[in-house]
């Protein structure tokens, strides 16, 4: 079944007075709303933290860097964990939507002492060529080769893949993809210790896609309804057209993986 963005519903019109009460009404909730969001916010800074105390090593654009080089002369590090596996013939399209909303921001965040990296599985080269496409500058690392990615739960093990079950945002699961996204916040002291303060997966990193608070406002908001996979509907920017439908349908389908030719690099760590 393929659908278009649904028609707008039938809705109550009111005089301008009602209308205005009835916002004014809703307001309440949104500032109450705030509040528990800030709150919420202050108890996640009190969280304890855990020292990192596993070397990691990655490659990017700067060639081979530790944990500690991706903070970039800075005292804290958010990592957002790409799907993008080795040999996939390309990153993950709810990654990338998500991704779109980086560049803008990352010298806002340096202004507040904070570094943003990608880090995603697939090897350096594969990584390299798909940024590219994309048009993003943003620092974008490969964990290939290292345990990054399984020791923050967004890649299976092979042990996990046998048993059809993973550990996915704080419980066991299965796992509809070899990879899965998340978020990670780091802290490195006057002593060059790094701690890992945070994680996030699944809808916790909601908050980070700027196109979905703006729809959240849109008459229509997400217009999810009735898709059997939510962001079904998201494409690679490069792949929208005046054609574009949606598959109710359509489960969320892994990449597929590149021509052997493609991936060859992916045989070496």
């Amino acid at each position: 079944m393929a659908t278009s963005p649904t028609e707008v519903r039938p809705h109550k019109t009111v005089s301008h007075a009602e209308w205005i009460e009835a916002r004014k009404k809703f307001l309440a909730k949104e500032k109450e709303f705030t509040r528990l969001r800030d709150q919420l916010s202050r108890e996640r800074r009190e969280l304890p933290w855990e020292r990192v105390q596993k070397q990691y090593l990655f490659e990017g654009p700067r060639g081979k860097e530790t944990l500690a080089d991706l903070f970039d002369n800075r005292g804290q590090l958010i990592v957002y964990h790409f799907m993008f596996g080795p040999g996939w013939s390309e990153g993950c399209p709810s990654c990338s939507y998500l991704s779109d909303h980086f560049d803008g921001m990352t010298i806002h965040l340096a202004h507040r002492d904070v570094t943003l990296a990608v880090v995603s599985r697939a090897p350096y080269v594969q990584i390299a060529a798909f940024k590219k496409r994309m048009g993003w500058r943003f620092h974008w690392v490969s964990s290939f080769g290292s345990d990054f990615n399984y020791d923050f739960h967004v890649s299976q093990t092979e042990k996990e893949k046998a048993s059809g079950m993973a550990e996915y945002n704080y419980t066991t699961m299965p796992f509809p993809s070899d990879e899965l996204p998340g978020a990670s916040a780091f802290l490195k002291d006057a002593e060059g210790a790094i701690y890992h303060t945070y994680s996030a997966y699944a809808r916790g990193l909601d908050i980070l896609v700027g196109t979905y608070n703006f729809l959240d406002m849109a008459p229509k908001g997400r217009d999810e309804d009735g898709l059997k996979h939510t962001m079904a509907w998201v494409r690679h920017h490069d792949k929208y057209d005046s054609g574009y439908f949606v598959d109710a349908e359509r489960e969320y389908e892994q990449p597929r993986m590149a021509d052997a030719a493609d991936h060859s690099c992916c045989e070496h760590g």
